[in-house]
């Protein structure tokens, strides 16, 4: 490669822009930044709806290059993630690489010129030496399939489509699905609402979330006092890194649950505490082990779910008609708006985007929804196509940010190695993906998440764990430090390319 490469990274949330600062950083400046919205942010510029805010300590769910002594809660609410990715965009010189309202429909690798084609919706194209998808793992609503839906005449909308010109007052409003959303915008809307039903397919287990509004002493430490963010931000770090061993470990649950045991006297305790009537906590008791499932943090869902206006429904639902639901149970349930908090669809990764690599091959159909990529980010057979946050990346414990920014370097020393090689494409080897893939699978064979007793979007419709790392964040940005050339075939570049 006789000139430095010319990057696509594609979308704009906390990958996309470690990707392009890591870019600007290492004196990278040939990128593009593809991004559908009309302004960065990715999911903390979609997800809108009320109490919407961050269930990771945001001094660990943040670049650790740019900390913010200034966010005004340990987790952060929505608004101020936008304006700190916003700022990021504005500090680190981003503007002029930025194509909002952009989104990408297809890229294309042509072996013999060994370049991509990267095509939007509207037909443009444009070429790159390399691609990066950033595309996230929760960006695509997830809707249930349920008989009735589109006759229903009332309002519906999608947690992380909020309809904000619906006023909620004195409205009958159904919330299908109790995840992290749900738990966020429950309490947000009690109070308004004429009657609020959850309908519920498992119970969470919950953690007490210690969010208070930061004293203006707090902004002066860790503003001041050299050090004093960083601490915290190792304290929550280490926090994580305490509970993933035992997400991943082979443990009996007796050991497990011992190993958890300061986590699960708090959740039980909140329960018991918060909820009175025995019916509802008998509902709001989970039935897996800790972990199978997402772990959520609130200190307000409970007491949300405790008024009188509030009820849980546990029956899976059948059918919906023209004004209600109706559950397994033949009760029909009279709303007026349904929510659906039915989270994301996270195993598509590139989807609905089209990935084309060496002899045509489709990505999202050769994975057959059991996506699978060396240390998560390459695939055999796509040659200097990057994921971020993709298969088996994601973590039960700590910070995704965390591993973001480890892939991000990963990318950086990629395109760095490519440069010095002068290299037209580097792919990685059969051999050494194909490794990766099964020393992930036995690991996770052995995780909570395929021996816990629940359904969870860590894994696919057969099981297999496609979302999440089988080990610590520490080994992570161990494994991600630098590339090892032995891991890829480096193919010359083409004369005058």
């Amino acid at each position: 490669m006789s000139k430095k490469p010319s990057v696509a990274i594609i979308g704009s949330g906390f990958s996309g822009l470690a990707t392009a600062i890591g870019l600007k950083r290492a004196g990278f400046d040939d990128f593009v930044v593809f991004e559908r919205a009309e302004g960065p942010g990715g999911v903390w510029r979609h997800n809108t709806y009320p109490g919407a805010a961050c269930d990771v300590a945001s001094s660990l769910y943040s670049f650790s290059f740019e900390p913010n002594p200034n966010w005004s809660r340990p987790f952060a609410p929505q608004p101020e993630i936008k304006s700190y990715l916003e700022h990021c965009v504005e500090k680190y010189g981003l503007a002029a690489h930025m194509r909002y309202r952009t989104e990408i429909a297809a890229t294309e690798f042509d072996e013999r010129t060994g370049v991509w084609t990267v095509e939007t919706t509207t037909g443009e194209r444009s070429t790159h030496t390399i691609v990066v998808a950033a595309c996230g793992q929760l960006t695509r609503p997830s809707f249930p399939k349920i008989p009735g839906l589109d006759g229903f005449e009332g309002t519906r909308f999608h947690s992380a489509e909020w309809d904000h010109d619906h006023d909620l007052t004195g409205k009958r409003v159904a919330v299908v699905g109790n995840g992290a959303s749900a738990v966020q915008l429950v309490p947000q809307i009690v109070d308004r609402v004429r009657s609020l039903t959850v309908f519920q397919r498992s119970a969470e287990y919950l953690m007490p979330k210690p969010d208070y509004a930061h004293a203006s002493w707090e902004h002066t430490l860790y503003d001041k006092v050299p050090g004093a963010l960083r601490a915290l931000r190792g304290a929550w770090w280490a926090i994580g890194e305490y509970v993933n061993p035992a997400l991943t470990l082979p443990m009996s649950r007796t050991v497990r649950h011992a190993y958890l045991a300061p986590f699960y006297l708090a959740i039980r305790a909140q329960l018991r505490l918060q909820i009175r009537d025995k019916e509802l906590r008998r509902k709001l008791t989970p039935d897996y082990q800790m972990g199978c499932k997402r772990i959520l943090l609130s200190s307000n869902y409970y007491p949300a779910l405790a008024r009188e206006n509030a009820d849980v429904v546990t029956d899976s639902i059948t059918e919906i008609t023209p004004n209600g639901i109706i559950t397994a149970d033949g009760t029909k349930h009279e709303v007026d708006t349904i929510v659906f908090a039915t989270g994301f669809q996270a195993g598509g990764f590139v989807a609905p985007m089209t990935v084309r690599g060496l002899g045509g091959q489709d990505l999202s159909r050769g994975w057959n929804s059991e996506p699978q990529a060396f240390l998560g980010m390459t695939v055999s057979g796509f040659p200097n196509f990057f994921l971020m946050y993709g298969p088996n990346t994601n973590f039960g414990g700590g910070s995704i940010v965390y591993i973001l920014e480890s892939q991000a370097r990963y990318v950086v020393d990629a395109v760095r190695t490519l440069t010095a090689r002068r290299a037209g494409y580097m792919d990685v080897r059969p051999e050494s993906f194909d490794a990766f893939s099964a020393e992930a699978q036995r690991r996770l064979a052995n995780s909570v998440w395929a021996t816990g007793g629940c359904n969870s979007w860590y894994t696919n419709d057969k099981g297999k764990v496609t979302n999440n790392w089988p080990g610590l964040m520490s080994e992570y940005r161990r494994r991600t430090r630098r590339v090892d050339p032995r891991d890829y075939r480096f193919v010359p570049a083409v004369t005058g390319n």
